[in-house]
């Protein structure tokens, strides 16, 4: 709450300066004082005469940092004009120009303004661009520096400042070799303070991590977290480097990969915009519902094959719920663990053994619990509000609660077994999904408690 106060009054601030009656360069001078992120929180609040007022004061340079922060920045680029438009695009990282040029649906409009740009930027972006959405090479900027393994300290620090003009990104400095291929990377400090006649290749990290453009961003979201560098390279198959992730980017691509597990987790084949057309969001709904509906039907199918038992035992609906609903939970537990666990793609045949049989003993432990709860709840609600004597109402919660411990292993099992297969078959275990995995674990539930049931109170107790 208190950084939302912070920003709207920063907002408020930003927007007094611009309409004031300072001249140009004292409003260029007092928003220099601000995040650009503020000043691009400040723009929807401003007239169009207003906004393009503001792009003349602060320059192309400024506006492009700007429109980077934007999340509708299609509509900001009509306001001033193609021609504009592809200088301000031009000047922004390759990887944030991507996404800004796929905001604009005018496919003609888009062609139009990379016609207009510098080719070198042009050429960025369609090297960025070919390559999938879901591999590293679409989220890499081609905004860093390198310089060559046969340069001395002085030659490298000249490299580093001359390319420094263009390239931000210079805390991590990337060595090539006389082939032009990836062989390491400098800290800028070591740079800054290594003596003249220190040898290069002294400073330089040969074993630092580097990606390959076509590797898919799910795979190497654990690699890019456990290495927590500023940025990484990224190379050809030619070992070359064609561009840098940075932690901005491995920040974007951990959430969006999250955003994408948990839209999965729900039942949907991916995240849903807000702005989403209504046909888009049932296309992307409907296919699991069916699934599932399907499923539904079975599980009424199995239920139905247990009327008898119903009719000699009435008193086990009341249950019922109970079991299906501890079942679906574990399960779903288990699912996100599993999950989580199958992102090591290192692990072992062993291990995934070993694991589901911890989860199995978890679930066993966890029901044990609940299904002595169980037995003592229900039997005193049996006893006392049904009026039912003690012998019954302790036989109905003693299968209600052993119930509960075989439903809840078996449920642990399903849940981390089905996502291990989906992950065997090379679908996404994410699939795997929470409505899935409950509905799976209401069948489980159902013949679990009824065989009990049957085999407990009529087979064994003959109630």
């Amino acid at each position: 709450m208190e950084d939302e106060i912070i920003e709207k009054r920063a907002c408020d601030e930003i927007i007094d300066i611009i309409l004031s009656n300072l001249s140009d360069d004292e409003i260029r001078e007092k928003l220099g004082d601000y995040h650009n992120n503020d000043i691009a929180e400040a723009l929807p609040e401003l007239t169009v005469e207003q906004r393009q007022k503001l792009y003349r004061i602060l320059g192309i340079e400024l506006v492009s940092e700007i429109f980077t922060y934007l999340d509708d920045v299609s509509v900001y680029l009509e306001e001033i004009g193609v021609e504009k438009a592809a200088d301000v695009i031009e000047n922004m990282d390759a990887d944030d120009a991507v996404d800004v040029l796929e905001e604009i649906e005018d496919e003609e409009k888009r062609d139009a303004i990379i016609s207009l740009m510098e080719p070198e930027a042009a050429e960025d972006i369609r090297l960025i661009k070919s390559y999938e959405d879901d591999e590293i090479g679409s989220m890499m900027t081609t905004n860093y520096v390198v310089v060559s393994r046969n340069s001395d300290i002085k030659q490298a620090m000249r490299s580093m400042i001359e390319q420094a003009g263009e390239n931000d990104n210079i805390n991590t400095i990337y060595v090539v070799d006389e082939e032009e291929k990836y062989y390491g990377a400098i800290e800028l400090r070591d740079l800054i303070i290594a003596r003249t006649e220190v040898v290069l290749d002294d400073i330089t990290s040969t074993a630092y991590p580097s990606l390959d453009a076509h590797e898919k961003i799910s795979d190497v979201i654990e690699k890019l977290k456990d290495y927590a560098e500023d940025s990484i390279p990224v190379l050809d198959e030619n070992n070359r480097i064609i561009g840098v992730i940075t932690s901005t980017d491995i920040v974007e691509a951990i959430d969006s990969e999250m955003s994408d597990d948990y839209a999965k987790l729900a039942g949907l084949a991916s995240e849903e915009e807000l702005s989403e057309s209504l046909g888009m969001s049932i296309k992307k709904r409907l296919p699991w519902l069916v699934l599932l509906l399907g499923l539904g039907i079975l599980v009424s199918t199995v239920a139905g094959m247990f009327e008898e038992i119903v009719r000699e035992v009435a008193v086990v609906v009341c249950f019922q719920s109970l079991i299906l609903g501890m079942a679906g939970n574990v399960g779903t537990q288990s699912l996100a663990v599993t999950i989580r666990v199958l992102m090591d793609e290192n692990i072992s045949g062993k291990e995934k053994f070993l694991f589901v049989l911890k989860e199995m003993k978890v679930g066993f432990c966890n029901g044990f619990v609940l299904g002595l709860l169980s037995v003592l709840v229900a039997g005193l609600y049996m006893h006392f509000l049904k009026a039912a004597d003690w012998g019954y109402a302790f036989s109905v919660s003693g299968c209600v609660g052993i119930s509960i411990i075989l439903a809840m292993v078996i449920s642990s099992l399903m849940g981390t077994v089905i996502p291990m297969f989906f992950h065997k078959i090379k679908v996404d275990p994410a699939v795997a999904s929470g409505p899935l995995i409950s509905t799976v674990n209401d069948l489980v539930a159902v013949v679990t408690y009824y065989s009990m049931a049957n085999l407990l109170l009529i087979q064994l107790l003959g109630i």
